[in-house]
Order: structure tokens, then sequence, then C-alpha cells
């Protein structure tokens, strides 16, 4: 178990957070969260050790292993995926290169020799088959292909992915290697929606201690057993997912201003006494009392419910045709291959269109095609008349001018506009007060991310054409974002990982998958949970040109023979294991809620009244001993079920 007691750091006069205490302990699943630059990623540091915090303590055991994926990773990598994948199974591959070393000195050994070699041989190939040996490449081609990789990317070289893609491959890896304590900062950012829904699962049965940064609701939900709260420098944990952290802190927050108004009721009177009776001799040491338990109180302070609002007036935009974007026939792709074959398409004005499916199915590829950046092979696309566009793209953010003030890039992308209040529209996207003269160099990248998005929807057009824009941003942000779009008056062409926004905000979908796009109307959950990720086949095809970015259409299925004895086996085994991991959820369910009774009855014995009560008291503690004996037994249970699965996985 990890265990961080009084954490603080400052950064000058600015306290960053203070006192933070936290426990990460098998099969607790945290999800940390709050505003940008609120702390989350230094506080992630201080945990697993990469930065000292100015007070407080971790302890870390000395065998406890920890996996971390941080928002960008250094440099590129060496090899091929597979091999970098494998990377995350060192201890197998250590036992591995022992096997074909003895394997090799039993070959050249004397009978005398023989006889010791082979029982070590013995030895290690136990502990190999004990540890998964003969099964971690296929492992490994499972989670890449949960992660978006097609059979063959596994050979190609890393250094020739993008940064998304390598991030990929680097939580491959750490998967892979089933850390004591996986710890992972923003991971859903470069993933599609196939790909989150296949993450969300395998996270949900991870058996170790996790700790992850995010500001997907949907992910948090399907993750997480507890949220921690990184808000005014303290940090605030809570039993659930994010529904329940929102529940639990709107009863938190509430309790406080009931807390806080009675206290400053109680201190008005002393203040009243203290004024009334400060030069009155009889009453003096009264005053002078009061005026030391003045000095001495605890204020309560009640965290600000204020969260970023888009009151943000967008400009007219001029009236378009009625056809926005008309795609006929059309094929296209890069070199000889397509990656997209006889679409059909047609956005009309007013709606708001949201292209998901996998990465490397041709989401990119109908971007571009729209904004004109990639002429198609075949087919047509032509945007209405009078369609005006303002796009946002993932490196948006990283074009800005690091010498220029929040309010002067702002203004900047807008000159010609007369009549506007430029920090009423900075505020909108967050910027308050003082912060529209920070400089961009000191932003956070969530902060980049909102300036840019600013630029861009300030813009009088029609059409507007955003690609992960809610990358980096917190939570509050991704609220902004989506009233913003909802008060949008013009057409939006959405592509996004982030299925609350897509609810928000779409109100039709563009599915992109296998080389083809088909529209579905409305918001249709089937296609934001799609079904689990086939295992891979088991040898790779060989390798091909082209990355995971250039994906060909799978070919149409053979037909099926009935299935074989091995195959119905694997089936049953499969569906065993679903009944057994609903049973693990619903035990860890209780598990929660039987903690959560521990904790309130202790909040109940710290009340100092209670004393006055014996009988209270006993009762109390019995109640308080009964909820312990349920939280261990249900613990026990918890364990025992996790073993069964893993056993059964």
């Amino acid at each position: 178990m990890l265990t961080a007691s009084g954490l603080s750091i400052a950064h000058g006069a600015r306290v960053l957070f203070r006192d933070v205490t936290l426990q990460l302990s098998s099969g607790r699943r945290v999800a940390l969260i709050g505003g940008n630059g609120a702390g989350k990623t230094t506080l992630v540091e201080c945990l697993i050790g990469d930065r000292s915090p100015d007070a407080g303590d971790v302890h870390r055991p000395k065998d406890m292993r920890i996996g971390y994926l941080p928002q960008e990773l250094p440099g590129g990598g060496e090899g091929s995926v597979l091999d970098e994948v494998l990377r995350g199974a060192a201890d197998i591959q250590a036992l591995s290169e022992e096997l074909a070393r003895l394997q090799h000195a039993m070959a050249d050994a004397s009978p005398e020799e023989h006889a010791g070699l082979l029982d070590d041989y013995g030895h290690a190939q136990a502990r190999f088959e004990q540890l998964g040996g003969y099964a971690i490449e296929a492992e490994a081609h499972r989670i890449l292909a949960g992660l978006g990789f097609a059979a063959d990317d596994a050979r190609r070289a890393v250094g020739e992915l993008s940064g998304g893609w390598r991030m990929r491959v680097s939580l491959a890896r750490l998967l892979l290697s089933k850390p004591d304590l996986l710890v992972l900062d923003e991971p859903t950012n470069h993933l599609d929606v196939d790909s989150v829904a296949w993450l969300e699962q395998h996270l949900a049965a991870f058996s170790g201690a996790l700790l992850f940064v995010s500001h997907d609701r949907d992910f948090i939900d399907a993750v997480a057993n507890r949220v921690v709260e990184l808000a005014g420098g303290v940090a605030t944990e809570y039993v659930g997912g994010f529904a329940e952290f929102v529940a639990q802190r709107e009863e938190r927050l509430a309790a406080l201003e009931a807390a806080a108004a009675n206290q400053e009721k109680q201190l008005a009177q002393a203040e009243r006494f203290i004024e009334r009776f400060r030069y009155k001799a009889t009453k003096a040491r009264q005053v002078q009392s009061r005026v030391k338990a003045l000095e001495k109180i605890d204020r309560i302070v009640v965290p600000t419910r204020e969260e970023l609002q888009a009151r943000f007036q967008f400009p007219t935009p001029p009236r378009s045709s009625r056809e926005v974007v008309t795609i006929r026939h059309v094929t296209a792709g890069y070199g000889q291959e397509p990656v997209l074959r006889d679409v059909d398409l047609v956005i009309e004005r007013g709606r708001k269109v949201a292209f998901v499916g996998p990465n490397g199915a041709g989401k990119t590829t109908l971007v571009r095609l729209v904004l004109g950046e990639l002429s198609p092979k075949e087919g047509s696309v032509d945007l209405g008349a009078n369609v005006s566009v303002a796009t946002f793209k993932q490196d948006l953010a990283e074009s800005l001018d690091p010498g220029r003030t929040v309010l002067e890039e702002i203004r900047r992308s807008a000159p010609a506009v007369d009549g506007r209040n430029f920090r009423t529209i900075a505020a909108a996207f967050g910027f308050r007060g003082d912060a529209v003269d920070r400089r961009i160099a000191v932003l956070s990248g969530g902060e980049r991310t909102r300036v840019a998005l600013a630029k861009t929807m300030l813009l009088p057009v029609n059409l507007l054409v955003l690609d992960e824009p809610t990358n980096h941003l917190d939570l509050p942000s991704c609220d902004m974002l989506e009233d913003a779009l909802g008060a949008y008056p013009g057409t939006v062409i959405l592509v996004t990982h982030d299925r609350h926004l897509i609810r928000g905000v779409a109100d039709a979908l563009v599915e992109v998958r296998d080389g083809r796009v088909r529209w579905h109307e409305g918001v249709d959950e089937r296609i934001l949970f799609p079904n689990e990720v086939p295992d891979p086949p088991p040898t790779p095809p060989t390798a091909r040109s082209g990355g995971p970015t250039s994906r060909k259409a799978a070919p149409k299925a053979a037909p099926t023979s009935p299935p074989s004895p091995s195959n119905q086996d694997r089936r049953d085994r499969q569906k065993a294991a679903r009944a057994l991991q609903q049973k693990v959820a619903r035990v860890e369910k209780q598990w929660e809620e039987a903690e959560a009774a521990v904790a309130e009855v202790q909040r109940r014995l710290a009340d100092p009244e209670v004393y006055a009560d014996q009988e209270r008291v006993a009762a109390l503690v019995a109640e308080h001993d009964a909820a312990k004996d349920r939280a261990a037994d249900l613990m026990a249970q918890w364990e025992k079920l996790t073993l069964e699965l893993e056993s059964l996985s």
C-alpha cells in the first residue's frame, strides 16, 4: 500500500495544495480530478517519487512496482511495437533468455554437468509457466488489439508512429506489466471511442491499485470506485464513481455552508460583545477571553461553487445554404490504398454532427476532405453557398505565441470585430481578472487549449470543425465547451472520444469504420459503447507498408463452420468470467457501502456531545464493531472472487 500524509507544495506565495493525505491499495481505483493548474500532475509526481514535496511524507514499500503513463512522452522508441510492449514483462523475458541459455548449455554439457543443468532448467521452466510466459505474446497482441492496433502493426517500428500511437504503445506496455500501482495521467486523450470502451473494461478488472487523472465522466464512472477532488489547495476523497461524487459533494458543500453560517453567527455575537464591553472594567476578563478565543478559532472555509460558464455571445454568422457539406460517391486515401470507399454524406445547416469510430478508420481523412485539405480519388466534395469555416485542431494550442498574454492572443484573432469586450470573452473561457494578463508560456496545457478554443469560436463563421477539443481540459472547461456549442447558431462537425460531450452536443452520429461511412440519426448508445474487441489471430500476418493511420478495410468474413470443442470451451469460460466479473462488481459495491458506514459511525463517535450519554456511546461502539466486521468480510469475499476471476481469465 502506498500512503501519503500531509503533502504540501507551494510556488512562491501561491499554495498549490496542502495537507494532502491519500492511500492507494489493491482494488482501490482512484480518479483524481480538479481544475487546470490545480496541481494534479504535481501531486502525481510527488506520489510516484519524481518530485519531493515541501512538507509531508510518501511511504512506498520497497518491493512495490509502479507503472506511470505521463501526459506527454519524451522522444521516440526503438524496435518494433511488439518488442516495446513485451518490455513490460521484463521478468518473463529474462526467464525466457535464461531458458535459452540453459538449452545451449545442456547441448554442450558433459554427462556430469547435464543433470544439474536439467534440474535448473526444470525450475526455470516451472517459474516461466507460472508467470504465464507461454501466453505472454498472445496477451500482448490482445492488449494491442484493444487499443486499436491491427495485427500487422505489431511488427512496425515504434519510431515511425505518431505521438498518439506511441502513447498507446506505452500504455500497452504498462498494462502488460501488471504493476502493483498503475498511475495514468489523462489516459484517454489519444484514444478513440472503441479503445476507451475496451480500456474501461480492462481497468475495471485490474486487481492492483489504480490512480488516474481524467475529465471523462463516463470513463470515471466505469472505472473508479473513489474520486479525489483537488480544489482550493485541498484534496477531498469521495467513495464511488462520478455520479456518487457529484451527489456527495453537493451534500458536503451544503453541510459546510450551514456550519459556516452557524460559525459566522457565533463570531458575530462574540464580536458584538467585545465591541459593547471593550471599555468596561467589570467585563475586561470576559472580553479578553473572547478575543483570545476568536484568535484561536479555525474558520470554516467553504469551497466556491463558481464554475466556468460560457456566457458567450457568438457573433452572428452569415446564413449558409441548406446543404453545408455534400459528399457524393467519394473514394479517398493516401498512395494506392484507399482509406474511404464510396462515401455519400450530406450535412445540413444547423446540424451538430459527431464523427466516431476507431483511429485509423478514416475520421481525419473525412475531416480533411471537408476542409479541402485532401482531394478525393473519385467523386466530389462540395461546401454549400456562403459557407465559412473555423477549425480547431489538436495542435492549435501549441501554435500560440508564448510571449503574448491571454488577452493579446484572443484580441489578435479578431482585430476587425468592433464593439467586442475581449475581457468578457476571456472570462467566458475561464480567464477572469488578472488571469487575462498571464503569458501563454506559463499556462498549463488545458489553459492553452481554452485560449485556442476562444480564438476559434469568436470568429463569425457558420461551420465549426473541432478535432478532439477536450484533450487536456478540466471538467468545468468541458462543461463550458458543451454550453458554448449548444448556444452556437451554426453547423458543427465534432471529432471526439468524450461520450458525455457527444451526448450533450450532437444530434447525429457519422460512424466511420472499415472504410465505410454510415449516418445515425440521434445519438445511438450502441455506437458509443461498441462490442468487445475480438482476440487477434495467434500469428500476425506479414508486415505491410503504412501505419495505423492507413489501415486496410477488413475483408468480408468467410462462412463460419460449427464451433470446435476448444472454441466452445473458450466461450463457456468467457461466459463464466463475465458472470464472475458481475459478482465481483456487486461485492465491491457492497464493500464500498460498508466502508462508508464505518466512516459514518466514526464521524458520530468524533462528536464530543455523544459521550454525555453512555448508553448511546455503547450502542455506537457496537455499531462500529459490526460495521468493521462486515467491511472486513466483504473485503475477504472480494479478494477471493478476484483471485477466482484471475485464475479463470
